[in-house]
């Protein structure tokens, strides 16, 4: 009975070990903020390892800051950071630290799996509070690292649509991303193969609509996006990589 309990184990461990991320220590990507061929602004996402109370977590950080021009129109500062387990794809922690043309948000939130609960801290408010938790919930951030990770881009269709559970400030949605095909890209790197997706956002006030953001991410094992454009209100705005260093995975491209 212990060498089939030992052997269940070492099978376990090895599938495991044997997933491969797409991401890992070291990932950084730099993003150009434009309307057409003007420069809005820049934003950054870097993964590194970190211990979070004694938990292995990839630390992801993310700024986005507008420049020039747009600077002094409408300012930007925005950070974001999760606190991810390396293994179980779960957050721990999410802050949220944004000044947007004077409408600020300064949230610290804690996920304890053991109560089901979410501490949220307001610093701006001097306020703590406690919201249930669903089931395998994630956080803006760590949203998509997940999904970088648990799709099945091998064998997706077109049309098929993937719901998850996030929490956001202090509830919980229901996020939902749909594949809309394949197309390659040209980029600053080459040719690019990818794949797009279709995330479903809340109408109101800034999306157009919920079908506003559309987000092609690389048709290879890094999964990592290429372009991400958004139909707001006062105009379509893209994001669109231009800098990157740290991939777990080779970037495919397309020879000329």
């Amino acid at each position: 009975m212990k060498k089939i309990t030992f052997l269940i184990l070492v099978c376990f461990t090895t599938l495991l070990s044997a997933q491969e991320k797409a991401y890992g220590d070291g990932e950084w990507f730099k993003f150009r903020i434009h309307y057409g061929f003007i420069t809005a602004g820049y934003a950054t996402l870097k993964v590194e390892d970190a211990v979070l109370n004694n938990k292995e977590v990839f630390h992801v950080q993310g700024e986005g800051h507008t420049t020039g021009i747009t600077k002094l129109l409408f300012n930007v500062d925005d950070y974001y950071e999760s606190y991810i387990d390396r293994v179980l794809d779960i957050p721990y922690r999410f802050i949220r630290k944004i000044d947007e043309g004077g409408y600020t948000k300064d949230l610290v939130i804690d996920f304890n799996y053991d109560t089901q609960k979410a501490i949220v801290t307001n610093n701006k408010h001097n306020t703590v509070d406690e919201v249930a938790l669903v089931a395998n919930v994630q956080d803006m951030v760590s949203s998509f690292y997940y999904l970088r990770n648990q799709l099945d881009t091998k064998n997706i269709k077109q049309g098929d649509v993937f719901d998850m559970n996030m929490f956001f400030d202090r509830g919980n949605y229901k996020f939902r991303l749909k594949f809309l095909g394949r197309e390659t890209l040209k980029t600053t790197f080459g040719k690019v193969p990818t794949m797009i997706f279709r995330p479903y956002v809340e109408s109101g006030r800034v999306f157009e609509e919920e079908e506003s953001l559309t987000v092609w991410v690389t048709d290879d094992a890094n999964k990592m996006p290429i372009v991400i454009k958004a139909d707001l209100v006062i105009g379509s705005l893209k994001a669109t990589l231009i800098e990157y260093k740290g991939l777990k995975h080779q970037f495919k491209i397309i020879p000329e």
